[in-house]
């Protein structure tokens, strides 16, 4: 029987946006049968809530050059919105399929449990494959059974646990059905900005889609990996770091496609470096898995007594990168412009939120969910909670990042700041960091005016950090001396 007359399968994309080490796609294909591709707007759409908006102009594109590379593999994506236990009922009906092939999301675990329930009752069949990790949660335990809640740990049993599986590459063909069920326009989701157009520069650095993945991919194995380790802390270097994140983020490039591909290169302690970063988001999602309400509670619970103070104006300031420490302020400043922040400088803006504002860790997350084209609800919270010290293996609270030393170490000569900051180029590099510090000729001959061209800061950060570690000692009962260098 040809593929035309047999009932379809239905395929449901979430955040597996490739074609790939698609699990799913490849069996579905496999089987010989037609396949439905679906994309389902749905109102809580990870899982756990909307996606921000940096993330909805990303998920545009990358459906966008989804449809074109199912069409050029002879078939079509089907878009449609609602809740998803009805619409993939109502499409198995409309084109009598019998089954479902789906890729398992952890952070969706509950949610498809409801809807899985509620197809099985109809009589689908239903089959879901892995893809978004390199090892299933389930098979990464302790030695008492448990879920890992230090890395170096987790590390080591992944290492010990060998190789991850190889990817499956891309199908050469995906069977359509006889007729194609109607779609919705993917224009009429709105998922892009209108006035003011905040995302202008977006599209001048990154390509969402299967193919700028792949390329970002390319890029960094050619050359950049070979000096990682050194360099990746460094914002001013711009192409010092993969960039994949956002890719991984929607699925557009799976862990294990990234991992085979450094087996190539020699096993040196740049690529193993990158390697432990790939398995820190790894470790993010069986975190995730051990504990659902990671981007909302406290894994410490101590922590739920923690005297935070919410300021309105100081956490705008924040947001607008206008706290008066420059590298806070530059970190600020590329997360609005391009969806993203460097690495190293998410740790220092979080820390400075956290503990020199004294604001609940909660609204950061929530602003970077809404301002990352990168957020996911794993690594985005985990990150969030190592830097307050509420989370598992996390960073002690008494580790407090000094804005003006992070920003000296690290951007010594101002690189970044400068092309964030752009108000400070004229400033000599030894008051890059601390222009609060310069004298007053120095100011007026690059043109500052503090409180007027750039602000004054908006905190004493040694006072703050001296009221952080005391609200600290009193919920926790320690005490813990911030170490200045930091």
């Amino acid at each position: 029987m040809s593929s035309d007359h047999q009932p379809p399968i239905l395929l449901w994309f979430r955040k597996d946006l490739r074609l790939d080490d698609n699990g799913a796609l490849s069996q579905a294909c496999e089987s010989g049968r037609p396949v439905v591709c679906v994309y389902i707007r749905e109102p809580k759409q990870d899982g756990i809530g909307p996606l921000g908006g940096a993330q909805e102009w990303w998920l545009h594109h990358s459906l966008d050059a989804l449809a074109a590379a199912l069409a050029d593999k002879g078939n079509r994506l089907i878009l449609r919105s609602g809740e998803a236990a009805k619409v993939l009922s109502g499409l198995a009906k409309e084109t009598q399929a019998e089954a479902l092939f789906y890729n398992r999301h952890y952070e969706r675990d509950a949610a498809d449990k409801d809807i899985v329930g509620a197809l099985k009752s109809s009589g689908l069949e239903i089959k879901r494959f892995r893809g978004q990790l390199l090892h299933d949660p389930e098979t990464m335990k302790t030695g008492s059974g448990g879920a890992y809640r230090v890395y170096s740990p987790f590390w080591r049993a992944l290492e010990k646990d060998g190789e991850p599986r190889d990817p499956v590459s891309a199908p050469s063909k995906i069977a359509a059905p006889g007729s194609f069920p109607k779609s919705e326009a993917l224009k009429d989701w709105s998922l892009l900005p209108t006035k003011p157009d905040w995302a202008t520069e977006f599209g001048r650095i990154w390509q969402p889609g299967e193919a700028g993945a792949h390329k970002k991919l390319k890029r960094f194995l050619k050359k950049p990996i070979q000096t990682y380790k050194s360099d990746r802390d460094h914002p001013g270097l711009e192409d010092a770091t993969s960039l994949l994140s956002p890719h991984l983020a929607f699925g557009e490039i799976s862990p294990a496609r990234i991992w085979h591909e450094t087996k190539g290169l020699e096993a040196t302690n740049d690529v193993i470096h990158f390697r432990k970063e790939l398995v820190w988001r790894e470790f993010s999602y069986h975190l995730l898995v051990e504990f659902p309400k990671l981007a909302t509670d406290n894994w410490n619970d101590k922590f739920d007594a923690f005297p935070w103070h919410f300021s309105k104006a100081q956490f705008s300031a924040w947001t607008k990168g206008m706290t008066g420490y420059p590298i806070v302020d530059a970190g600020m400043r590329q997360l609005w412009r391009h969806g993203y922040m460097h690495n190293r400088v998410r740790m220092i803006t979080a820390s400075f939120l956290i503990k020199d504002l004294m604001i609940d860790w909660r609204k950061g997350e929530e602003w970077f969910k809404d301002t990352l084209v990168d957020a996911d609800p794993a690594s985005n919270a985990s990150n969030w909670q190592w830097v307050a010290g509420s989370g598992a293996d996390a960073s002690p609270f008494f580790r407090v990042f000094n804005p003006i030393l992070q920003g000296e170490k690290f951007d010594p000569d101002g690189d970044y700041v400068c092309r964030f900051v752009p108000e400070l180029r004229k400033l000599p590099k030894k008051y890059i960091h601390r222009p609060f510090e310069a004298p007053k000729e120095v100011l007026e001959r690059a043109g500052i005016k503090l409180g007027e061209t750039y602000p004054k800061p908006i905190v004493n950060h040694g006072e703050a950090r001296d009221k952080a570690l005391a609200a600290y000692a009193d919920v926790t009962g320690r005490s813990g001396d911030a170490d200045p260098r930091d």
